[in-house]
């Protein structure tokens, strides 16, 4: 379990630098960053069976973390052009 799919680094490559800025000085950056971060390990765990759940559950996890994942790159994109 070396290797977590979808962390943000491997899914916004070019922001990296500007992520790591907002965790240090946007409260709000930051909540949204854990929040993703904590929901894509749930994800992962139940993928590989560490921490089964429902089919029904699962969906609804990712499509969680797929909202998140817009609203981050939202936010980034809108604190770039602002």
């Amino acid at each position: 379990m070396s290797h977590t799919p979808h962390e943000l680094a491997e899914e916004f490559p070019e922001l990296t630098t500007q992520m790591a800025q907002l965790r240090q000085s946007d409260r709000h950056f930051e909540n949204l960053a854990d929040t993703y971060h904590t929901l894509n390990r749930a994800i992962h765990r139940a993928e590989t069976d560490v921490e089964p759940t429902s089919d029904d559950h699962m969906s609804n996890m990712r499509k969680r973390r797929l909202a998140l994942k817009d609203e981050i790159y939202a936010y980034l994109t809108a604190q770039t052009a602002g």
